[in-house]
């Protein structure tokens, strides 16, 4: 069994999608840009979307330390992290063999508030590269008053497993008969022409981390 494979990461629900290997859950991590991040809140169940980044075994996310997801990771709140990539869409014979191609991850445990200052520059520095990489080259470096006014927590990828779909739609055997089209619909990121912020100074050019950004 996988270090990573617990009584609450285990996939139940067509086990034979689940995928507990550390290397294919940090591949879908690292191709993910958003997270659902899921805790308890007030007695209530509160899920944020959210960026994060990925060091090695550790995912961190950040906020403003108002938030609900701050506070409470202060005081080691209990964390459910889902990111999902949609690959396309599965059009069956039948609206129940419908479905989706998709890599998702879902990660569990304790959240931890990262204290040290240095380490909290680096880790904001790591989501930024993480969305767009290789924007550190090109803005200046956290200040102490930003650094102060961000939390960042840490949470441990020691509690994780994937789920992935992929193939054409499976039908029940009568269907395959029926005169009507099924298959997939592939979907991706479509990425747009840059827009330059109306106050650039003039003569600045779009960077290649900008212009070749894809995912």
């Amino acid at each position: 069994m996988s270090e990573l494979k617990t009584e609450h990461t285990e996939v139940r629900r067509t086990p034979e999608r689940g995928n507990y290997d550390r290397e294919v859950i940090n591949e879908i991590l690292d191709e993910g840009i958003v997270a659902h991040v899921g805790l308890v809140s007030r007695e209530r169940p509160v899920v944020i979307p959210m960026v994060y980044g990925r060091d090695g075994d550790t995912l961190y996310l950040h906020g403003s330390p108002a938030s609900r997801l701050l506070r409470d990771g202060r005081k080691g709140a209990q964390l459910c992290v889902t990111v999902t990539l949609l690959d396309g869409l599965v059009l069956a014979r039948s609206p129940l063999h419908h479905s989706a191609n998709f890599r998702s991850v879902v990660v569990m445990g304790e959240a931890s508030l990262v204290e040290d200052q240095a380490d909290k520059s680096r880790i904001l520095d790591l989501i930024t590269e993480h969305v767009v990489p290789g924007r550190m080259t090109e803005v200046r470096p956290n200040t102490d008053m930003e650094l102060k006014s961000t939390s960042v927590i840490s949470l441990p990828i020691d509690e994780a497993s994937a789920k992935i779909r992929t193939g054409p739609p499976v039908d029940d055997d009568e269907d395959y008969a029926l005169p009507n089209w099924a298959g997939v619909i592939p979907l991706g990121i479509s990425v747009g022409e840059p827009v330059p912020d109306p106050r650039l100074t003039e003569g600045i050019e779009t960077p290649s981390h900008v212009t070749d950004w894809t995912r």
